[in-house]
């Protein structure tokens, strides 16, 4: 399997500045996770240290050629799978062990499932009391992927996951065991169905009462209609994005869809390189990252207008290997990143346009050619980003090559090059003030519409928000606070309930805002919303404080976040209590994690 290599643009000066710094900023962490791994790597194998009933107990259920690999020194390959049926993201990889195997097996290795981790789909608990638990199964995700790792009797991992918390979970634990290499096995996107502007259309009318439960559900299982990813650019795709970018997934691997040939392929080839990194070409996960790997995820969550998700999972996932990321280091990165994509909710395709627009492969061409990434990274295709200016095909035969891929864009409506961006910068930017720290996207959001000052309306959930607006009650303009959503208050659940009517409410000529410290995620669309507020309200953050009527301004142009108070009147209130937990839904069997879980800025995690 061959890959070829290009060369790249000088790198751009803010591009190396933040990796130095974050370089230096990580140094004691990064040494203390290298020390950890070199120990295990000197240590050799752990196979042939195995006591004899510990390894009868690891290949009991082999067949007779597993079992003899195993006895010998076959690459034992641990599979991590977030399969099941329910979700149409990860039902295409119930085939994958199968297809594994039989690949191992031709390599001269053996692969087995050492174990399953939760994948639970925000779009089916969106507004429901299981999202209460959506951040937290990342770490559980972790927990249970360093599970399946602990056996001890692997020479190297694959994991098998899609959406939303459950790649940064997966790489969050196999960060920990970074000895071994690792290759991530994309299932990819569902075909088209109803575009995502009509689903938008749909679901504004129904928050309007003009479409009935009916139409809306039967507009909705048009759009979602096949095994496969979302095909709007949220956070399980922009999780694609990053493990392509970060040199984790095969060269243009991302966006294949499920079932094909093509998909079966390189999941096919996924196998033979992972035996070839535990073997001749010797690169362990922890020796694959590091500070270049994540900022190379940063600017291609920027050039791509990816989910704001990704300003916790980064942090939490770059934590692992010991390196420490800010959201100062995603806001300057943002400032000299041009938004090089247009995909729903930041236009109107979706990704199989952009995968037909020239994909990865063309956006990572134009990010090199301006020196907007670092080509000199580790990756599981060898060494260099520029392989993956190449794209997977087919021939006559069936048999896989990589092509190069000319840097140009078969459609300007989705991607382009720098030159001619959609906008000038990635459109993340930092919020700062007495309100605290929090981030915007504003990829999507008008430029008319950067600039809120208006009157707040307190709610302390979206139900409440919901009744408030069906009553009639926020005609006018104003800045929804829906405090009390942080991850040490209720788990940081997203909060998409309220986009439909804070849309109609701006498409009636309101200026509406939201400031949470909840979440919002890849479905971050045209109304201006701070998130992620830091301090949380539970925590001692400014919007316990406040109160109807009091005057707000978010800037996301100036990158203020302020109520128009003295410090001193903020001083003088008593802050308002966080409500309980109601409990069921297994909320209470969380309240260890909110006891522990660290701030949104930390990455929102329980390690």
């Amino acid at each position: 399997m061959a890959f070829a290599g290009h060369g790249e643009g000088a790198l751009h000066p803010v591009v190396f500045e933040v990796t130095e710094r974050i370089r230096q900023r990580s140094r004691a962490g990064r040494q203390a996770y290298l020390a950890q791994i070199e120990a295990a790597i000197a240590a050799g194998p752990a196979r042939p240290r195995l006591g004899c009933a510990n390894l009868a107990h690891a290949f009991a259920a082999c067949d007779d050629a597993g079992k003899a690999g195993l006895r010998g020194d076959a690459v034992s390959i641990g599979i991590v799978t977030a399969y099941n049926d329910m979700l149409s993201a990860h039902q295409p990889l119930e085939r994958f062990p199968a297809l594994i195997r039989a690949a191992a097996a031709a390599a001269g290795a053996v692969a087995q499932v050492a174990g399953g981790v939760p994948a639970m789909c925000d779009g089916i608990t969106q507004g429901e009391p299981g999202m209460e638990l959506s951040l937290f199964s990342r770490d559980v995700i972790a927990l249970s992927t360093a599970v399946a790792l602990s056996h001890n009797s692997f020479d190297a991992a694959l994991c098998l996951g899609v959406c939303d918390k459950i790649v940064p979970g997966l790489l969050i634990g196999a960060s920990r065991f970074g000895h071994l290499p690792c290759l991530f096995v994309p299932a990819g996107p569902m075909p088209s169905g109803l575009s995502n502007t009509e689903k938008s259309r749909l679901r504004q009318l129904a928050a309007e009462g003009k479409l009935d439960r009916a139409g809306l559900l039967d507009a909705e299982a048009k759009a979602y209609h096949a095994p496969g990813t979302c095909t709007f650019y949220g956070t399980a795709n922009s999780n694609q994005m990053l493990m392509e970018i970060m040199g984790l997934h095969l060269p243009g691997a991302s966006f294949v869809n499920p079932n094909t040939p093509l998909r079966d392929a390189l999941t096919q080839a996924a196998v033979q390189r992972v035996v070839a990194l535990a073997g001749a070409e010797a690169l362990p996960l922890g020796h694959l990252l590091d500070e270049r790997s994540y900022v190379n995820a940063i600017i291609g969550l920027l050039a791509t207008g990816g989910s704001t998700n990704h300003t916790l999972h980064l942090l939490a996932m770059a934590a692992a290997i010991g390196i420490t990321l800010t959201w100062q280091d995603f806001s300057d990165l943002s400032a000299v990143v041009p938004l090089l994509a247009r995909i729903y909710p930041n236009g109107t395709a979706d990704v199989n346009a952009f995968q037909a627009a020239g994909g990865m492969p063309v956006l990572i061409g134009f990010l090199l050619d301006a020196g907007l990434l670092h080509d000199d990274v580790q990756t599981v295709a060898g060494p260099g980003m520029a392989r993956y200016r190449q794209r997977p095909l087919l021939d006559a035969a069936g048999k896989l090559a990589w092509h190069d891929m000319a840097a140009i864009s078969l459609d300007r409506d989705v991607l382009r090059p720098v030159a001619e961006a959609f906008a000038a910068d990635g459109g993340l930017k930092l919020l700062d003030g007495n309100l605290g720290r929090a981030v915007i996207k504003v990829s999507a959001v008008k430029p008319q519409h950067r600039l809120v000052e208006a009157s707040a309306r307190i709610f302390e959930d979206q139900a409440e928000f919901q009744a408030a607006f069906a009553r009639g009650e926020l005609e006018q303009d104003f800045i929804a606070v829906l405090r009390f959503q942080g991850p040490q208050a209720n788990g940081m659940p997203e909060l998409h309930k309220l986009t439909p009517p804070l849309g109609v409410l701006q498409d009636r000529g309101y200026h509406v805002a939201l400031v949470t410290d909840g979440r919002m995620s890849g479905a971050s669309g045209k109304v201006p919303a701070a998130i992620h507020v830091t301090p949380e309200a539970t925590a001692g953050g400014m919007l316990a404080r406040l109160r109807d009527g009091d005057r707000l301004r978010l800037d996301a142009e100036t990158g203020q976040l302020e109520v128009l108070l003295t410090d001193a009147e903020l001083a003088s209130r008593q802050p308002a209590s966080c409500p309980p937990s109601p409990g069921g839904t297994g909320r209470e069997m969380f309240g260890l994690f909110r006891r522990s879980v660290g701030s949104a800025e930390t990455g929102a995690s329980i390690f």
